[in-house]
């Protein structure tokens, strides 16, 4: 069945079966660095959720989930690069390994900002988990530990990712024709 959103995708960037793929080996490699701790994962909402979801039934692990959403971007296609928090943890970070998981790394200011809060808060430690990453856009050196791939700098939307609330129920990741966002 087509989406009625569709019209507006230039091209399908990252397919669901590549989604699917990406998801199981972050899965594997998480389970493997964290077997015998109890990690919390923090998704980033509200774009992160699919993948989070997707993520943590791939994590056969004694796990904790929260969630936490921050702004960066406004109603705008580019990061302002001011941070603000609209809901915070529910849980205490105090002595926990943490993983941050997030739809994409663009800039890396809303993540930098994160890392450091949590470490601040008592993390035992902060690591970051992303489906797609866009090195070319990094204004803040930041180390992602988790990428399920890299992508080129094209504004993208499906599968959690928007524009102005729309989008996210596509699934699959499509590069957002330009005449929709200018």
């Amino acid at each position: 069945m087509r989406h009625e959103l569709e019209e507006d995708i230039l091209e399908v960037l990252v397919a669901k079966e590549e989604i699917i793929s990406l998801t199981k080996k972050l899965g594997e490699r998480i389970t493997k660095d964290y077997k015998g701790k109890r990690p919390l994962l923090i998704g980033i909402l509200k774009g992160a959720c699919p993948f989070m979801s997707d993520l943590i039934q791939a994590i056969p692990l004694d796990l904790t989930i929260d969630f936490m959403a921050v702004s960066s971007y406004g109603q705008s296609s580019k990061s302002t690069g001011e941070v603000r928090i609209l809901k915070d943890l529910d849980a205490t970070v105090e002595d926990r390994d943490i993983l941050i998981v997030e739809d994409i790394i663009d800039s890396g200011n809303t993540l930098f900002y994160l890392k450091n809060l949590l470490l601040s808060r008592g993390a035992k430690s902060v690591e970051l988990v992303t489906l797609l990453n866009k090195p070319d856009r990094r204004t803040r050196e930041i180390e992602v530990k988790y990428i399920g791939r890299d992508i080129p700098d094209h504004f993208v939307v499906g599968y959690g990712l928007d524009f102005n609330e729309t989008y996210r129920n596509l699934p699959y990741i499509g590069i957002l024709k330009p005449e929709v966002y200018s």
